[in-house]
C-alpha cells in the first residue's frame, strides 16, 4: 500500500489540459516578444531612414536652388508647389516660380540655339544677365501684386483671356489656341497656365503704374489742354512740355499690326487727321495719344506723344537704395 500520492493524482483532467495548454502558451511567448521588439526596431529604423531622405533632399533642393543657381524644369515644377521665395521686397515674398518662369521664357530659345552663339562662355554671360533681369522682373511683379491688394486693383480671367487672343493674332495671323499653344512651349517653354501668368502679372503692373502716377496723369491732363488750344499740332505740344513727353512721327507707312505698345493698331481705327485721345500702352509704360496722317488696308502713318509712367520705377529705385529688398538666389557664380 501506498502512503504517499503525487499531487497531479488529484487534479482532474480537464486541470491537466488547462495546465499543459499554459505551458504551450508559455513557450510561444518566449518567441512572441522578441518579434514584436523587432517589429519596433523596423519601424524606428523606417522613420528614422525616411526622415534622412527627406533631410538630404530638401538640403539637395536648397543647394540647388539658392547655391548652384539650378533652372530645371523638375525644379520649376517644384518651386510652383512649395511656393520657395527668391526674394523678399517690401516684406512680400517674390515666388522663386515667377523668377524661373522669367528666366525660362527669355533663355529657352537662346539655349536651344546656343550652337549659333560664339562659345559656351557667352552663353554663360547671357545666362548671367538672363538671370539678372528674370529676378529684377519677378521683385517689380511682386511689388505691383502688393499694390494691387492695396489699391484694390484686379485683373479678371476675361482681361487675360483677351490678352492671350490678342498675342494669339499678332502680325494679323489668326493662329488656333492650340497651335499659339505649341508656339509658346517652343519658343517660351512655358505652358498655357504659366503664359497666363506672365499676362496676368504684366496687365497687373500696367494696372498700377497708371494708378499711383498721378505726375503722368497730370502731364497727359496738360498734353489734352495744349492739344485743344493749338488745334491738335502734336509737335507744338511736345515742344511746350519737354522732356516730361516723347514726340514720334512713323516717317512713312508702317504696318498697322506693329508691335509699339498698341499705337500703329489704334491708328489703324481712326481716319486722316483724326486724334486718339489718351490711352495707356499696352506695354504699361505710359500713356499715348496718336494722330493719324494717312491709312491703307495693311498699313498707317501716324505722329504720336508718349507720357512715360515714372513712379513706380522711382519706388523700386528707393527700395533698393533703402535696403529693402532681400535676394537669396545666387545668380553671380553659376
Amino acid at each position: 500500500m501506498k502512503l504517499f500520492h503525487k499531487k497531479d493524482d488529484k487534479k482532474t483532467e480537464q486541470q491537466k489540459v488547462d495546465e499543459r495548454r499554459e505551458e504551450v502558451l508559455a513557450r510561444g511567448r518566449q518567441f512572441k516578444y522578441p518579434l514584436q521588439w523587432t517589429k519596433h526596431r523596423i519601424v524606428i529604423n523606417t522613420i528614422l531612414i525616411a526622415t534622412l531622405s527627406i533631410t538630404i533632399l530638401i538640403n539637395s533642393g536648397y543647394l540647388a536652388l539658392y547655391q548652384f543657381g539650378e533652372t530645371s524644369e523638375m525644379l520649376f515644377r517644384v518651386t510652383k508647389i512649395l511656393h520657395n521665395p527668391a526674394a523678399i521686397i517690401d516684406n512680400e515674398p517674390v515666388l522663386f516660380s515667377d523668377y524661373l518662369m522669367f528666366y525660362r521664357s527669355s533663355m529657352t530659345s537662346i539655349e536651344r540655339q546656343s550652337g549659333q552663339v560664339d562659345n559656351e562662355s557667352n552663353i554663360d554671360n547671357l545666362r548671367l544677365q538672363y538671370k539678372r533681369a528674370a529676378l529684377d522682373e519677378a521683385e517689380e511683379y511682386t511689388y505691383a501684386l502688393k499694390l494691387a491688394k492695396e489699391y484694390g486693383i484686379v485683373v479678371t480671367q476675361a482681361e487675360i483671356d483677351a490678352e492671350f487672343d490678342r498675342h494669339r493674332n499678332i502680325g494679323g495671323i489668326e493662329r488656333s489656341v492650340e497651335s499659339f499653344v505649341k508656339i509658346i512651349q517652343e519658343n517660351f517653354g512655358l505652358d498655357r497656365s504659366e503664359y497666363n501668368r506672365l499676362l496676368e502679372l504684366t496687365l497687373i503692373k500696367a494696372k498700377v503704374e497708371a494708378e499711383i502716377d498721378n505726375t503722368a496723369s497730370q502731364t497727359a491732363n496738360k498734353v489734352e489742354t495744349l492739344l485743344a488750344a493749338n488745334g491738335g499740332d502734336y509737335a507744338a505740344t511736345a515742344s511746350a512740355l519737354g522732356a516730361s513727353v516723347k514726340y514720334e512721327e512713323t516717317g512713312g507707312m508702317v504696318s498697322n499690326q506693329n508691335i509699339d505698345g498698341g499705337r500703329a493698331s489704334t491708328a489703324a481705327k481712326l481716319e486722316p487727321g483724326e486724334q486718339s485721345g489718351r490711352f495707356v500702352s499696352m506695354n504699361g509704360d505710359g500713356y499715348y495719344f496718336v494722330k493719324l496722317i494717312k491709312k491703307t488696308d495693311t498699313e498707317v502713318n501716324f505722329i504720336s506723344i508718349k507720357v512715360p509712367f515714372t513712379e513706380f520705377s522711382n519706388r523700386i529705385s528707393t527700395l533698393r537704395e533703402s535696403n529693402q529688398i532681400t535676394e537669396f538666389v545666387n545668380i553671380t557664380d553659376h
